[in-house]
C-alpha cells in the first residue's frame, strides 16, 4: 500500500504519518520504484502504537523513540520493553524533588510484604514515595489499611494487564499491548478511580435533602 492508503487505513492524518517518518519512527517502507515505496500491515500497527504513545499517552518523542527501538529488538526480552515504558512514563510524570527515605523504605516493605518481585530501580517505588510525602505534608500520614488497599486494587489491576497478555497472540501483538497498556493503563485506572471516589463521596458523604432536591 503507499503511505496515502497507510494514513487511512491506520486513521491517522497523512501529516501525521510523515511526521513519525521524519521523526525516525516509522520503519522504512519496501522501495518499489524510483519515487514510490510500498508498505504493510506492520506499519499500520506501528503507526497505532506511535499514535497511542504520543497523542494519548502524552510521551515525548524522545522517549516514543526508546520504546518502540525497545520493541524492535527482537532478541531482548519483553521485561525490557516494558522497563522502557515504565522509565519513560515517569520520566513524563514525576517531578524532580526526590522522595524522603521513609516514604522510600514504606513502599518497599508493602511490596516485599506482599511478595513482590521488583527490581531496586523500579520508578514506581520514588513515585509512590513521593505520593506518600504529599499526603504527609498535608497532615495526612497514610495508615497501613490505606496503603495495603491501594496495593490490593493495583495488584488487581496488574492481574488484570497480564490475563489481557495471555489472549494475544504473537511476540508483536504481545508486547505492543504491553506497551500501550502501561500508558494508558494510568489514565484508564484514574478514570474510574474519579467516578468511583464520586459514588463512594454521595454514600459517605451525603448532601442535605435541600440540595438533593433542586433541579
Amino acid at each position: 500500500m503507499r503511505v496515502s492508503e497507510l494514513a487511512e487505513r491506520a486513521g491517522v492524518p497523512l501529516s501525521a504519518v510523515k511526521y513519525y517518518q521524519r521523526e525516525g519512527l516509522l520503519p522504512p517502507g519496501v522501495r518499489t520504484a524510483p519515487n514510490q515505496v510500498a508498505y504493510g500491515d506492520p506499519h499500520v500497527r506501528r503507526v497505532r502504537l506511535i499514535r497511542a504513545l504520543l497523542e494519548t499517552g502524552g510521551l515525548s518523542v524522545a522517549a516514543t523513540k526508546e520504546v518502540v527501538a525497545a520493541l524492535d529488538a527482537d532478541a531482548a526480552p519483553l521485561a525490557e520493553a516494558f522497563g522502557v515504558t515504565q522509565r519513560a512514563m515517569s520520566a513524563r510524570r514525576t517531578q524532580e524533588s526526590t522522595p524522603s527515605a521513609a516514604a522510600r523504605a514504606r513502599v518497599e516493605a508493602l511490596a516485599a510484604a506482599r511478595g513482590w518481585n521488583v527490581t531496586a530501580g523500579n520508578p514506581g517505588v520514588d513515585a509512590a514515595a513521593r505520593a506518600l510525602d504529599g499526603l504527609r505534608a498535608i497532615g495526612f500520614d497514610a495508615p497501613d489499611a490505606y496503603l495495603e488497599a491501594y496495593a490490593a486494587a493495583a495488584a488487581t489491576a496488574a492481574a488484570a494487564d497480564l490475563h489481557a497478555l495471555a489472549g494475544r497472540g504473537d511476540r508483536d501483538a504481545v508486547a505492543e499491548l504491553m506497551v500501550v497498556g502501561t500508558v494508558l493503563g494510568d489514565p484508564l485506572f484514574a478514570g474510574l478511580r474519579r467516578l468511583a471516589h464520586e459514588d463512594a463521596t454521595h454514600a459517605l458523604l451525603p448532601a442535605p435533602e435541600q440540595e438533593r432536591a433542586e433541579p
